[in-house]
């Protein structure tokens, strides 16, 4: 792929012999594992072992060289060394497993980075209420660039870098399909911040700065999109008889209603929504990641590509 040439290409047999010596535990169990990946995601202890092992101390090893140099920076310009954060952002597809990648990341770094406090948000929080978003007459572009807070996104991850003590982010709920009003995360100096979204490269609207300005080590998650397709299609389905079925949620009029007509409101949201955006704004940003993770059937990552330069 022609946007790739600035990358190192390995396969999975390959990247996971890269400091295979290093003594990380693997403290994650099945258990955990399972309450750790998204929805209808696949994801193995070998798994973990093979591609995180070597991300998490490659990563280890890039933070360490950005402590020196903000470091050395500040010391240059004669101003006050502080500890600036890390921020690791994700981005790809919905239903490509993102949310997935993060958690495990997380958990990982937590164990792994003794002593550091690392913390995740989603950028669905930065989504504009339902109410808002109707009030524009974008409903129906939930998901493309229009529909987030931009400013308020770049502002907070400013925030971040600049080391304000407690910073709110809105809480979005898939239960309700809208952000939560007056509920907020709290996120309070992160050693390591892991932002995860499908905007997490682009430039927003309106805007002179892209989110990935803020961010110091970039994941694009990345699939065939027939596969992403069909992924989609198949946890849309494993929705319909499980959390569908509660009374509050969003959907539940379609797990009570005809099940073809349900797929077929699914397969129509895909065509109308989530394909054009894949196509138009987020597949665009790929080739700005600092790693891509490129999945193959059953969600197993077969490939990947870290950038050179």
């Amino acid at each position: 792929m022609q946007d790739l040439i600035n990358y190192y290409s390995f396969e999975k047999d390959e990247w996971k012999n890269f400091y295979s010596d290093i003594e990380l535990p693997l403290t994650l169990t099945e258990n955990e594992l399972r309450h750790i990946k998204a929805f209808n995601d696949q994801i193995s202890l070998q798994d973990v072992a093979d591609i995180y092992k070597p991300l998490v101390h490659m990563i280890r090893l890039q933070k360490d060289s950005f402590q020196q140099w903000q470091t050395t920076k500040s010391r240059f310009l004669h101003k006050p060394v502080r500890n600036v954060p890390f921020i690791i952002g994700i981005s790809g597809s919905v239903a490509v497993g993102k949310s997935t990648t993060a958690r495990v990341l997380e958990e990982l770094l937590t164990n792994y980075f003794t002593g550091e406090h690392i913390q995740l948000i989603t950028t669905d929080g930065f989504l504009y209420p339902n109410d808002e978003l109707n009030r524009r007459g974008i409903m129906d572009r939930k998901g493309f660039p229009e529909s987030y807070d931009m400013k308020s996104l770049i502002n907070f991850l400013n925030g971040v870098k600049s080391g304000e003590a407690v910073l709110k982010v809105p809480l979005y709920s898939h239960q309700v399909y809208d952000v939560i009003p007056d509920q907020f995360q709290v996120i309070n100096r992160p050693d390591v911040l892991i932002v995860e979204g499908i905007n997490t490269l682009q430039l927003p609207q309106n805007e002179q700065i892209y989110i990935s300005d803020f961010t110091d080590f970039s994941i694009y998650m990345d699939a065939d999109p027939d596969l992403i397709e069909k992924w989609y299609l198949e946890r849309f389905a494993k929705l319909l008889d499980t959390a569908f079925r509660d009374p509050d949620n969003y959907y539940h009029k379609y797990a009570i209603g005809n099940r073809d007509d349900a797929m077929k409101m699914a397969r129509d949201v895909w065509d109308a929504v989530d394909m054009p955006n894949l196509n138009d704004n987020i597949l665009p940003t790929r080739s700005r990641a600092d790693m891509i993770m490129h999945k193959t059937t059953g969600h197993q990552i077969d490939k990947l590509f870290l950038r050179k330069y």
